[in-house]
């Protein structure tokens, strides 16, 4: 097994350099390596739950400081959390159940051990509400009252007993580890699917002869698209070319070796379009806890566009990039600055320099920003891979994702 700090710390450079395009690309990577750390992690057999936490927790904050912008980092993060957690209370509670069980099992078999006692309400319901509750056997009994505690008949039934807990430790050690490593390898497989689970949706909000608006260039928009025309479905798709990176060159040229009728028009055409338009489709980079999009620079305007002619804006999104976050939190980071390059010829750029004041003192600043944040009222509707939302029933999706005990995670003071 190749040294798991060794992989972080190449994950955490190539975050910090930007080597990692996507909240697809990224979301899977972070899963992966979470199930890596969880995997080579030896956990001791009392409070394993807290010891995966503490170690997913260490890691994700490594993560989290290389690129904070990159909100699917977090959100994979916080997903794993929450998987340990439900395996753990899933595993607790089963463990209470069974022992449970056995103790009738035993007052049926045998009338003359009455003296033995089942477990009472409370102390089930008190062992279940703790997560983080040491999940061997041993430690289960030992919250309940003195008159609970399994009579032992001798030494040695006391000495098997012994060892039967210690194997109840060990087996269940090694069953909690491999619940979450299962439950971690279904979210990497929802993270590959989500874009077809979306696009088996397209037909049913894709009619015949309307007209699609899109900007930039997004695979999930790519393939709901296609999944339509596969449909039957004849429409005309306008694609706003996204500058300064032109992305949008790249999808209507997809779009059209596909077979869709496309037109490419300039960013700034969407308002002189919008008119001929029944609807806007596009991605986004993360959805955020209140229904807002933080979505590739121009689709704020695209937005006001389609609200001031009452035309449908539609966003599509995985799972993965649904955020527990507000964008007040102090924690998110709505934007980021991309090299000037993209605009302007540094050659063109040093023309514009004034030396004859301050060495190096620029005239001409240029500014680049990455992405535009989209509030929830000009959203119209989300399709994720669980169907389609309104931008006020995002909160309640996302709490299905999360705990809330997992929503803050600190930066690491290492990363940048």
């Amino acid at each position: 097994m190749p040294d798991v700090q060794a992989l972080v710390n190449d994950f955490v450079i190539k975050l910090k350099k930007r080597k990692i395009e996507g909240s697809l690309a990224t979301a899977k990577h972070t899963a992966e390596l979470l199930r890596s750390v969880i995997s080579a992690q030896r956990i001791p057999y009392t409070n394993q739950a807290a010891a995966l936490i503490d170690a997913v927790k260490a890691v994700g904050e490594q993560l989290i400081a290389a690129n904070p912008v990159e909100l699917a980092v977090g959100n994979i993060v916080r997903r794993v959390l929450h998987i340990i957690r439900e395996e753990d209370l899933s595993l607790t509670t089963a463990s209470i159940a069974g022992l449970s069980l056995s103790a009738v099992s035993d007052d049926e078999d045998d009338i003359e051990k009455d003296d033995r006692p089942v477990l009472s309400a409370a102390a089930v319901a008190a062992a279940a509400r703790s997560t983080l509750r040491p999940p061997s056997l041993q430690t289960l009994l030992e919250d309940v009252p003195n008159q609970t505690s399994v009579h032992q008949t001798s030494s040695s039934g006391g000495d098997s007993e012994g060892k039967s807990k210690s194997a109840d430790k060990s087996s269940r050690s090694r069953k909690l580890k491999h619940d979450v490593i299962e439950a971690v390898n279904e979210l990497i497989q929802d993270i590959a699917t989500c874009h077809e689970q979306i696009a088996e949706q397209a037909v049913e909000h894709i009619h015949q002869n309307e007209v699609i608006l899109t900007l930039g260039s997004s695979r999930t928009v790519l393939e709901f698209l296609c999944a339509a025309k596969e449909k039957k479905r004849s429409f005309r798709v306008f694609v706003a070319e996204g500058a300064p990176r032109y992305q949008g060159h790249l999808l209507a040229k997809e779009l059209a070796t596909r077979g869709l009728q496309t037109t490419l028009i300039t960013d700034s055409a969407v308002f002189a379009m919008i008119s001929r338009v029944n609807m806007v489709i596009v991605g986004a980079h993360a959805v955020m806890a209140n229904g807002g999009v933080m979505a590739p620079v121009g689709l704020n305007m695209v937005a006001l566009a389609a609200k001031r002619h009452a035309v449908p804006f539609v966003v599509l999104a995985g799972s993965h990039k649904l955020c527990p976050l507000y964008p007040h939190n102090p924690e998110v980071l709505l934007n980021e600055l991309r090299s000037p390059s993209e605009l302007l010829d540094f050659g063109e750029f040093s023309d514009c320099m004034d030396f004859g004041t301050c060495p190096g003192s620029p005239l001409l600043h240029v500014v680049n920003p990455t992405f535009d944040y989209v509030p929830p009222s000009l959203v119209s509707l989300f399709i994720t891979d669980t169907g389609g939302h309104n931008s006020s029933y995002m909160y309640r999706l996302i709490a299905d994702y999360y705990s809330a005990d997992d929503l803050v995670i600190k930066r690491s003071s290492t990363g940048s």
